[in-house]
């Protein structure tokens, strides 16, 4: 006898917390899919498996194991296991790059329905998914075109400086990172302006999640960390060497360093590596301070420019690096757990700004008290939700307000080329373009060779000159550069011919009606949910063909406070009126700012602005247009443009501008769509950013057992420092279920406010490892950095032992053969058995000819012909679930019938262990089909 696999345990969750009305979702952007190959493993109709997956092992090595017909590049967005719309977990991937395992140890058998792999809201796996792939032509909503030039600003910040530059490498011991088996590598380019004196502010550059090591003079890349024999590490932290070289010339010391060690190891990490990269990011840092106070031990290429200025120092993340340079800010500011940190000195720097390139940011917690300018491709081909906006939009409210957060929309840029080193015919490793094209599929903005699309040359030049404006507003405090970057509509010509847009929020922007708060809608509009599944509730319905940033989607099935005003019409001057719940002031300001989206490739829509006063006395601002980017069904452009109006006429009016009431929106075109995200008070000028003392929320884990008997109480373990006080929001998930309550709660240092208690009741029964999870968002005056975390409970009981006896196991052709599996002991949880088909050892062997084609197609992705015995099928299992509760279920499979007269044929399968192979002794299934003739 062989033991079983578990999949279930009893465990209940007292929430401490209330639910609250959860809030809600837009569609996110079908993106152009890689293939997966045949792979299957499974039962009959009712457990069987798509093609491209499998089960495998047994006890508690059983996986879910999903295959791909080409190779997954390793990229930035976490690959995702989803089931019936539910979010199975994240997978680790396989050393080959197209095999993908997750452990089924919290998962039921009854839940592996409707399986999809996703990354950033595009599947992977769609291509073999009936009813999923991209139909011919409809990539494009309507041609695509480039959006006009915009005016140039009075300054290019892209142009080089009056230096020379000079560059070096140094490569230090390497550190110890917590929950990183292997040391992580203190290597880093360096590029210095020659002649500069003085002290020179320092600009850090952190690559993102790229696959760390290549087999030189071939096209195979790895996974793994250390590199094992005949590979080289990727030299990605080279890839940034013009932005390094330009920001150089212009007085920048500059260094860019290497996380190789972290992308090797960040699959099992909770927070995808952010806490990693942060420690990785202030240990140069620190490295950096002390040969600003001691130059003569620094290294030879430190040493070759001037000494750094610690105080002024912008840090510069692509991709995850632009969460771990996020991640990097805030614990300057907020100093995370000394446990979960590999930074253990003080902070001897300043971060005067970020610059985050196509960034992932999992927890969504941005870092509101530091200036960021956010780079979004919009043809990013892995982080395709281009969640990135989450560093302007979820800045709001949330501290004092005055730090600047833009985001600059780059038209036709990809995800890779902003690094040389993933850049096919630049790069020294394999690299590709991460926009997945297809010649039969070509997308109308997206492709090579489009109106809209950028060659990599264009594209880094773009990147590297927004680069150079944030550096120029946020380190040397030059406000004539900032319209470039906060929605004025201006443009850098050294960009060019590239098409950048931009918005933003902070600043000196004030008295913002936010959708998120309480807000009433009159008229041809309504409040939408930002995240939120129902049709009726969706900003966005599901079948819109395109996704918009703004909604991109988190822990969350349905999240709060997260919200539009959708705008509909059919007729000009139907208007929609705003009313905030209390009122707001545009004292002092010049202008009336709203970020408004509309459809893709839309041009033309014209709305009338005017706000109300507390007294009733109503002043038209002025008109706006607003036109759609270019996009298709594989882009995130439902993306929201600045559009200002001058407040004259309500001063002329008379009105009280302190307390404006509504915010009134009259569309002047015959017909259609339009979302406002927000409206603020706006005057010119760059605000003082002085970060406010708040207090730290990280959430850990506590793994406890189950125990035999009685009921014990356990608590999410929850760490509160810094100062004061401030609000969050805590999402308590169901480990059954997997649905969210929610409840805002205060928070303040050493305090106990979020208790979430897990009861957990002990019995003898074999189950799953049941996870209590938590998720946190920070809301007002408080930060987050470990934003999830729970209490696990692990079984601690034996597995039941498997027995199988036939039901049917001698069959005529055309009937069903049948088999009992059983179970020594009732389980807490489903229990699933793998069957592998073996070979018989006499007589003919039933073939493929024999079986029922549908069942031979859905459970091995093969067909029929060319006819072949079944044990010469590569992934011919059988997977049968006992539910929980009971003790036997059955498995079978389907014969069909023929005119051909044969001798009896003759079937096996044998049970596989916790490795997905077969011993002696085994339980087997044996079944003989007799011919009906």
């Amino acid at each position: 006898m062989i033991r079983a696999r578990r999949i279930g345990i009893t465990a209940v969750a007292l929430l401490a917390l209330a639910g609250a009305a959860p809030a809600a979702a837009g569609a996110a952007p079908a993106r152009q899919p890689s293939a997966a190959r045949p792979f299957t493993a499974a039962g009959d109709s009712d457990t069987g498996l798509p093609p491209g997956w499998r089960v495998t092992g047994g006890g508690a090595a059983r996986q879910l194991e999903w295959h791909s017909r080409s190779t997954v590049p390793m990229g930035d967005a976490r690959v995702e296991f989803y089931a019936g719309g539910r979010l199975l977990g994240h997978p680790r991937p396989g050393g080959d790059g197209r095999t993908f395992r997750l452990g089924l140890e919290d998962v039921p058998a009854r839940a592996l329905k409707d399986l999809q792999v996703r990354a950033a809201g595009r599947r992977l796996d769609a291509q073999d998914s009936p009813g999923t792939a991209h139909a011919p032509g409809r990539g494009a909503l309507t041609a695509a075109r480039p959006p006009a030039p915009l005016p140039a600003g009075k300054v290019d910040p892209g142009r080089p400086g009056p230096y020379r530059t000079t560059s070096g490498e140094y490569q230090l011991k390497p550190v110890a990172l917590p929950g990183f088996p292997a040391p992580v590598e203190m290597r880093a380019v360096v590029v210095s302006p020659q002649g500069a004196t003085g002290r020179r502010p320092l600009a850090l550059f952190l690559h993102g999640r790229h696959a760390p090591c290549y087999k030189p003079h071939s096209d195979e890349v790895g996974g793994a960390w250390p590199c094992p024999a005949g590979m080289l590490p990727i030299p990605s932290h080279r890839g940034y060497l013009q932005d390094q070289k330009l920001l150089a010339s212009q007085g920048y010391v500059t260094v860019s360093i290497s996380a190789n060690g972290i992308n090797g190891q960040d699959w099992a990490a909770e927070d995808g590596g952010a806490q990693a990269r942060s420690s990785l990011v202030r240990q140069h840092l620190a490295r950096w301070a002390q040969w600003a106070a001691q130059p003569a031990s620094a290294p030879d290429a430190v040493r070759r420019g001037p000494r750094a200025d610690l105080s002024r120092v912008l840090l510069v993340g692509h991709s995850r690096g632009g969460e771990g340079v996020n991640r990097a800010a805030m614990d300057s500011l907020y100093p995370p757990p000394a446990d979960q940190d590999g930074y253990h000195g003080r902070t001897r720097w300043h971060i005067s700004g970020t610059v985050l390139i196509g960034p992932t940011i999992f927890g969504q917690n941005p870092v509101a008290d530091v200036p960021s300018t956010t780079i979004l491709p919009g043809c990013d081909g892995d982080v395709s939700d281009l969640q990135g906006e989450v560093y302007v939009d979820g800045t709001r409210g949330v501290s004092r307000g005055t730090a600047l957060h833009s985001a600059v929309y780059v038209v036709g840029a990809d995800h890779n080329f902003f690094n040389t080193e993933w850049t096919p015919g630049k790069a020294q490793a394999p690299a590709e373009d991460d926009f997945y094209d297809d010649p039969d599929q070509r997308d109308a903005v997206c492709s090579p060779g489009t109106a809209t699309r950028l060659t990599a040359d264009q594209q880094h030049r773009a990147g590297a000159t927004y680069i150079a404006a944030a550096a120029r507003l946020f380190v040397a405090g030059d406000d004539r550069v900032r319209p470039l970057l906060d929605g004025t509509g201006v443009r850098a010509p050294s960009a060019d011919p590239a098409r950048v847009l931009t918005h933003a929020v902070g600043a000196r922007r004030t008295g913002g009606v936010l959708p998120d708060g309480p807000v009433t809608v009159i008229g041809a509009g309504r409040l939408c949910s930002a995240v939120d599944p129902s049709p009726s509730a969706a900003c966005l319905p599901e079948n819109t063909p395109g996704g918009s940033p703004h909604f991109a989607q988190w822990e969350t099935e349905r999240e709060s406070g997260r919200r539009a005003v959708a705008l509909r019409w059919s007729a000009a001057g139907s208007a929609v009126r705003i009313r905030p719940g209390s009122p707001v002031s545009l004292k002092g300001a010049e202008q009336l700012a709203l970020r408004v989206f509309v459809p893709p490739n839309t041009t033309g829509t014209q709305l009338d602005v005017a706000v109300t006063d507390a007294s009733g006395h109503r002043a038209a601002l002025g008109r706006v247009r607003v036109d759609g980017l270019p996009g298709t069904d594989r882009t995130a452009s439902f993306w929201a443009r600045e559009v200002r109006v001058p407040l004259t006429a309500a001063v002329r009016g008379k009105l009280d501008l302190r307390r404006i009431t509504t915010l009134e929106l009259t569309p002047r075109t015959r017909a259609g769509q339009a979302w406002l995200m927000d409206a603020w008070a706006w005057r010119p000028g760059t605000a003082p950013v002085r970060p406010a003392a708040l207090p730290r929320v990280d959430i850990g884990r506590l793994a406890v057992k189950e125990g035999d008997s009685g009921v014990r109480t356990y608590r999410v373990p929850v760490r509160v420092s810094g100062h004061g006080s401030g609000q969050v929001r805590v999402y308590v998930i169901d480990p059954v279920t997997y649905k969210a309550t929610d409840r805002l709660v205060t928070v303040r240092p050493g305090g106990h406010d979020i208790d979430v208690p897990v009861r957990v009741r002990g019995n003898t029964r074999y189950g799953q490892d049941l996870p209590n999870d938590i998720v946190v968002k920070a809301v007002h005056g408080a930060v987050v950095g470990a934003h999830r975390g729970g209490v696990t409970v692990e079984n601690d009981d034996p597995q039941p032992t498997v027995t199988v006896t036939p039901v049917a196991d001698r069959v005529t052709e055309g009937e069903p053969l049948r088999w009992r599996v059983n179970l020594s002991a009732v389980a807490d949880s489903d229990i699933g058995a793998v069957f592998v088909v073996r070979p018989v050892t006499d007589g003919p062997e039933l073939s493929t000819k024999d079986v029922d084609p549908k069942w031979l197609e859905e459970t091995t992705g093969e067909a029929a012909d060319p006819e072949r015995p079944l044990s010469a099928l590569e992934n011919l299992y059988l997977w049968v679930a006992v539910p929980a509760g009971e003790q036997s279920a059955e498995v079978s499979v389907p014969t069909v019938g023929d005119q051909v007269k044969e001798q009896p044929e003759k079937v096996r399968f044998q049970l596989t262990d916790d490795d997905g192979k077969v011993h002696e002794g085994a339980p087997v299934l044996t079944g003989t089909v007799l011919d009906a003739s």
